[in-house]
């Protein structure tokens, strides 16, 4: 499965007045590694270098700023944000100004996730774009809501309630019947399937498809990604659909505390901030 990753850089203790690069703030361990000794993990240890940060009107769009320099993507390209994302362009703003002496690079997902739409996303038909796409079409043929079951009740009444809107959805807006199975085997979507939702994917901006990367990594299905992105249901809708299976066990045996719970909050987190992404405001 693709997963993208931006490299640690180690920082310097002054920066050039041009502007400040997210790269070491969104460092991310892709794989497990050696443990980092006392000393490399000062190395690795960002500390809050800043007073304050500021969002910054500029002609070309709403410009992030840490002490009035730039901030700037791992890419090395200003955090410019669109005139129609001015709440954006705040949010990214507060989490800079609510990290506190040590930087946590989990309190940082917007700022992710907006260097991966303007860095990975910006050029049409790049082979990033290309690539991210490809990655992304390979969920629709296991997508979380093509397998259904027909036990537990509880199951199959979340299942009707959460799922078959969206198969239907998805059959009135892009004609594509979505194939169901409650085998082991892969589903048959129905003919073009995979052709006219990969031309909804090229037809996405940078904006659209880097929410809809997320999207799909957090509810681990294509069809309730896309509804989320189209608008079709909400980030509670998307995050409830996504966890039909669990919610079903919950019913029958209970919650488990510390993992059921944290699980919960983690994906309406991500959603969340797709939300944030999306909204022109």
């Amino acid at each position: 499965m693709f997963r993208p990753a931006i490299h640690a850089l180690r920082v310097a203790p002054r920066f050039p007045a041009r502007g400040l690069s997210t790269s070491a703030a969104l460092a991310t361990e892709a794989r497990p590694g050696p443990a980092l000794s006392q000393t490399n993990r000062a190395e690795h240890t960002l500390r809050r270098f800043w007073k304050h940060a500021h969002v910054q009107e500029e002609p070309e769009g709403f410009l992030v700023t840490l002490d009035k320099r730039a901030l700037k993507s791992p890419a090395g390209t200003k955090l410019v944000l669109p005139k129609d994302r001015r709440l954006l362009a705040t949010l990214i703003a507060n989490e800079w100004e609510n990290q506190d002496k040590v930087l946590k690079q989990h309190a940082l997902p917007l700022t992710s996730l907006v260097s991966r739409a303007i860095d990975g996303f910006g050029a049409p038909g790049s082979p990033t774009r290309e690539g991210v796409i490809d990655a992304l079409m390979e969920y629709l043929g296991t997508d979380t809501i093509a397998f259904t079951a027909e036990a537990p009740s509880a199951l199959v009444r979340l299942q009707k309630e959460h799922w078959d809107p969206l198969v239907k959805w998805l059959k009135d807006k892009y004609g594509v019947t979505l194939g169901q199975t409650t085998g082991f085997g892969l589903p048959e979507h129905s003919e073009g399937a995979h052709e006219k939702l990969r031309k909804a994917l090229e037809g996405m901006d940078s904006w659209q498809l880097a929410a809809f990367e997320r999207a799909v990594y957090a509810t681990k299905s294509f069809v309730i990604a896309l509804a989320f992105v189209e608008g079709r249901i909400t980030a509670h809708e998307a995050a409830l659909a996504a966890q039909v299976e669990v919610a079903a066990q919950i019913e029958q045996w209970g919650e488990v505390e510390d993992t059921h719970d944290v699980d919960y909050q983690d994906i309406r987190r991500s959603l969340g901030t797709v939300a944030a992404l999306l909204a022109k405001v």
